[in-house]
């Protein structure tokens, strides 16, 4: 599968935030997005998600599912956990689950894989804000996407949950996966492309670079 973009721009309010940003990602690639608070680094992840509209430029794909929207082939996880207090852990991962169009029998797996099994029946509300992240992102593991797009996911997590988190990583681009992850500091990814994103006057036709080259 390919990801690429050409010259996209992102508006909020009267203010660009980013403009002619380009890139493309092969199977198996990995973008580390970096940059000052405000420069558009979760935009751009919401913006490939489908989630917000780019004020211009366009985005596709090659290959994957072609009958199916980018939008519709990516994980999304946000900076901020989509759970409910007041539904278990096994609940709360079972209707992300289900929404998504996975199994149920993919629920458990999951938990156990990110050191959550033996609170599946715990209400959400108990767990801490590091149990929280990897709630989060259990649903990686319970319906298949080729996309990942990460939005500062070792936040809260401690040295155990970066290293579950590193090893997710490292077996879903094994196996042909992409991420995307925008991050202030390093999350576990190996030889990433590199892609900082700046004030516009200083983004002109920026290319995503291997992580030897990054400025």
């Amino acid at each position: 599968m390919r990801i690429w973009a050409s010259a996209l721009q992102c508006r909020r309010g009267e203010r660009e935030v980013f403009c002619d940003l380009s890139f493309t990602l092969d199977a198996g690639d990995a973008l580390q997005i970096t940059g000052r608070n405000g420069s558009g680094k979760s935009s751009l992840l919401r913006i490939v998600a489908g989630l917000l509209p780019a004020a211009g430029g366009t985005i596709g794909c090659e290959g994957g599912a072609e009958e199916t929207p980018l939008a519709e082939q990516t994980h999304y996880v946000g900076h901020l956990d989509a759970i409910k207090p007041s539904l278990t852990v096994a609940e709360n991962l079972g209707f992300w689950t289900r929404f998504l169009g996975g199994a149920d029998s993919a629920i458990t797996p999951a938990l156990d894989t990110l050191g959550l099994g033996t609170l599946a029946e715990l209400p959400a509300a108990y767990l801490s804000a590091g149990q929280r992240r990897r709630l989060s992102l259990a649903r990686l593991l319970t319906v298949t996407r080729p996309l990942w797009l990460l939005d500062e996911p070792t936040t809260a997590l401690d040295a155990s949950g970066q290293a579950r988190l590193a090893a997710l990583m490292q077996a879903h681009r094994a196996q042909g996966g992409l991420i995307m992850a925008a991050t202030h500091t390093p999350i576990g990814l190996e030889a990433p492309r590199q892609l900082r994103l700046g004030p516009p006057a200083e983004q002109a036709a920026i290319e995503a670079t291997p992580e030897e080259h990054a400025p």
